[in-house]
This record gives C-alpha cells, structure tokens and sequence, in this order.
C-alpha cells in the first residue's frame, strides 16, 4: 500500500509512505519555468506522473486566506480534475486540521494570555510538532504539510479498514481521532 500526502501551492509538496510510515518519495514540485499556465500545467503533469492507482491520498484543503489564493486555488482544482479525469479518489483535508493533527493550535502562550500564531510561527510550530510525533523534517515546509497528509491517509485507511489490518501499535492522542472521525464523516 502508498499512501500519498499532497499540499497543492505554489510549490507543491508531495510524499509517499508505505504501510509502516517509511518515506518512500519525497519532492517539492515547481513546474517548468515562471510564466503560467505552463507552470501549473507542468507542475500538475509531474505530480500526477507519481501517482498509481489503488494510492491513498490526502489533499490539503483551500487556504484562500494567502496572498496567492488565486493561483493556489488554480493548482489545487487542477490536480483534483486530474485525479478525477483518473478515477483517483482522495481525502480532503482542512489546513487547521491538517496542523491539529500534529497538536498545533494556531495559538501559544497560556490561558487568560494567549496569542495568535503569525505565518512563519505557525510554520515553525508544525515543523515541531511533526519532528515530535513522526522524527520525520526536511527543508521544505510544503514537503512537511504533505509528510502529515500521508500519514492522515495512512492512519484514516487503517481505521476504515481496521478488520483487514491492525492498527499501528500507538495510541492516537485525540487530537488526531478528533481530525480522523471529521474527515471520515466527510467522506462517507
């Protein structure tokens, strides 16, 4: 089984993991050259290059907050009308539950005193949170959200599917049960 991790932006994050959670791909994909829709289109090409059938994917959600919600929106529908055009089924996820998932809040400091977690902060703090959880790091922040994703779509398999395949020896914190059951009751 692959289960496959996509943060749709500018700079697409994109993993792959086996059953045990082993990285098996890892990239950042740019497209070729600056000037769309070449750009796009080549980045949507690479992607989907990558993915086979019967994969477990994970896509984040719309973050239309960002300055580049325009062309994140842009990427993010055309990789899910590639997926369609395939028949590739895939798992929605939100951008605050995508960093729920790693115990991130959007918020630091204690009750009665807390404040809101800045972009670079907030990336910060998921980077953290996946060393903490996962071991796993890399340069890129995209590359990051998309290493969470796939574990998402490992760990929501695996609940769907709990009669065919035990569950992973750990104990889900129910941070992540919480995310799981919302994305599942979304999905069926």
């Amino acid at each position: 089984m692959r289960f496959l991790g996509v943060d749709p932006s500018t700079k697409t994050g994109f993993v792959v993991i086996d059953e045990h959670g082993q990285v098996l791909r890892e990239k950042e994909i740019t497209g070729i050259g600056s000037v769309d829709p070449k750009r796009m289109r080549t980045m949507i090409v690479d992607l989907m290059a990558h993915i086979q059938k019967g994969d477990v994917i994970a896509i984040e959600g719309f973050g239309f907050k960002s300055q580049q919600a325009v062309q994140n929106g842009g990427i993010g529908w055309g990789i899910r009308m590639a997926l369609d055009a395939r028949k590739i089924p895939y798992i929605e996820v939100a951008p605050n539950a995508l960093k729920k998932y790693v115990g991130v809040t959007g918020w630091t400091g204690e009750k009665g005193n807390k404040k809101r977690l800045t972009g670079p902060q907030k990336k910060k703090a998921v980077k953290e949170g996946v060393y903490s959880h996962y071991g796993y790091t890399h340069k890129s922040d995209n590359v990051i959200d998309a290493f969470v994703l796939s574990q998402i779509a490992k760990d929501a398999w695996e609940l769907i599917n709990e009669d065919l395949l035990p569950l992973n020896d750990r104990v889900m914190p129910e941070y992540q049960n919480e995310v799981l059951n919302t994305i599942l009751k979304g999905a069926i």
